[in-house]
């Protein structure tokens, strides 16, 4: 994933070595990587990348789950969440192939839209296939999975504690040797330093955290953010600057707050409150910002202090 994890637990009898814990980690990890990693050609989720139209390739468990996920994500918010996107993400500068940031001409975006569409995937018996060109991309929801594999092995490795991050998403539950909760910072979205904007307890929730405010470019004055709508094929153009959802699955967590993102504060806001999700939004104000929490991320961290 080009990135770090880190794995906070608390000893206690009955749990494993360190080193069979950091092992265990590890190939998961290494599974991932091998099976959805856009970045080394011989991932398995490149080899289908690369195949024709009318293409079907057996695939594992996990590759297939994670397109389940993405079906169920893509089907709630008619098409604005989409795992094909990476041939647009490489024409705007963001994706793996990509060959610089710049803003593509009408025609040349029009030509790759072709080639983009979640619904031009299927899942036949252990098979996933394509009927048109289309490539895979799991970045949205890769790392959520990967912390919530790793939570589940460590679970047999005899770990009740815990604190999982990959990637920047995390999952988090038991209590720490204090009996203290597990305790999360969430980050204002400022390009200048880091800084708390709300303290979160966990207890067996996992933590995404999707924004605009790392990874863009600015051409001729316009701010171009590396999240695209699918139904344009463009950047979008919003005012929410980043926002945060809560999930007991991380692998959700981390779909939705793409999905969020992509929909807008005001957009996304309905789309969360109506699915009652936990959900929070850091919107852009002058040179501020503003923050809203839905009802049910209010409920879950009524206790939470405001920095």
């Amino acid at each position: 994933m080009g990135s770090t994890y880190s794995i906070k637990y608390v000893r206690s009898e009955g749990v494993a070595p360190q080193a069979e814990l950091k092992a265990a980690t590890e190939a998961i990890l290494a599974e991932i990587d091998l099976q959805m990693s856009t970045y080394r050609d011989d991932s398995l989720i490149e080899q289908f990348n690369r195949a024709p139209a009318g293409t079907c390739q057996a695939m594992p468990k996990g590759v297939l789950d994670l397109v389940r996920a993405g079906n169920r994500l893509h089907e709630e918010s008619q098409g604005y969440f989409d795992l094909t996107l990476e041939p647009l993400l490489d024409l705007w500068g963001f994706g793996p192939k990509g060959q610089g940031e710049a803003v593509p001409d009408a025609e040349r975006l029009a030509e790759v839209r072709q080639r983009v569409g979640q619904q031009h995937l299927k899942i036949e018996d252990e098979q996933l296939c394509k009927d048109v060109d289309v490539e895979v991309d799991f970045n949205s929801i890769a790392a959520g999975y990967a912390v919530d594999q790793i939570v589940a092995r460590l679970g047999e490795l005899g770990v009740t504690s815990y604190l999982v991050e990959a990637t920047g998403e995390l999952k988090a539950a038991g209590f720490k040797p204090d009996g203290s909760h597990w305790r999360i910072g969430l980050e204002a979205p400022r390009d200048d330093q880091r800084v708390a904007q709300r303290i979160l307890q966990l207890d067996g929730y996992g933590i995404s955290t999707s924004g605009d405010y790392r990874n863009y470019f600015e051409e001729n004055g316009q701010r171009y953010s590396h999240t695209l709508d699918p139904l344009t094929g463009k950047p979008v153009n919003h005012k929410l600057a980043a926002v945060t959802v809560a999930d007991s699955s991380t692998l959700r967590a981390d779909g939705l707050s793409t999905l969020l993102m992509v929909l807008g504060p005001d957009a996304g806001m309905a789309f969360a409150e109506r699915n009652a999700i936990a959900a929070f939004f850091v919107t852009r104000e002058g040179e501020g910002f503003v923050t809203h929490g839905t009802t049910a991320f209010e409920q879950l961290f009524a206790a939470g202090d405001e920095q």
